[in-house]
């Protein structure tokens, strides 16, 4: 399987949208949140060249703004490069989370926790939690646990991307607005019902 590759001359228009600064791939892969996907994200590159992606970043501000945010925190790695971006133009705190702890394979295993010395920002604070790209959400969701357990009080939910409806489900049962320039279908599943298993097909654990 090859990666679909965006075009260079073309990543700074904001009119080309995400696909433009976004390699991908099809195939049959592991995701952080134990689930089964069709579609792999290659994220390592999109902050490469911020020129690249200020166009982006100034609209997903620009959506956050009525928030009235004090804190914007984001999972490592994409997300708090991106939410130091929005916190940047907001003119908020930036916090950040770290991957605590894995179990590839297993459901909501992912575990992100707020360093020590970043918690007492997030003492009452209002707090926006910014991914790059949400799918099934487990970065997201564990970033709200531990901003809530820090004493922030989340007030958005949001991302660049949006993948399938994991991001509009957790958003639903957090009781909070979701925000995402692009969404994309992008169907997951769980293991047992997995349709590539049953067909037989490699596994890729790209996203163990």
């Amino acid at each position: 399987m090859d990666w679909v590759v965006p075009s260079p001359g073309r990543v700074s228009r904001m009119h080309d949208g995400l696909r433009e600064v976004l390699a991908s791939r099809e195939g049959h892969f592991l995701m952080e949140s134990g689930h089964h996907g069709s579609l792999w994200l290659q994220l390592d590159a999109l902050f490469l060249r911020p020129e690249a992606i200020d166009p982006l970043v100034d609209g997903l501000t620009e959506m956050l703004k009525p928030l009235s945010a004090d804190v914007v925190c984001g999972p490592l790695l994409g997300g708090a490069v991106l939410s130091y971006q929005v916190a940047a133009r907001l003119k908020a705190t930036f916090v950040y989370s770290a991957r605590t702890a894995h179990v590839p394979g297993e459901m909501y295993s992912a575990s992100y926790e707020v360093p020590t010395a970043q918690r007492p920002a997030l003492q009452g604070a209002r707090v926006i939690v910014v991914d790059d790209v949400v799918n099934a959400g487990s970065a997201s969701r564990s970033t709200l646990t531990a901003v809530r357990q820090a004493g922030g009080e989340p007030v958005g939910l949001a991302a660049l991307l949006q993948l399938g409806d994991g991001a509009t489900a957790l958003a639903s049962s957090a009781q909070l607005p979701f925000f995402a320039l692009e969404a994309w279908p992008s169907p997951l599943w769980e293991p047992a019902a997995c349709p590539k298993c049953t067909a037989g097909l490699t596994l890729d654990n790209w996203g163990s």
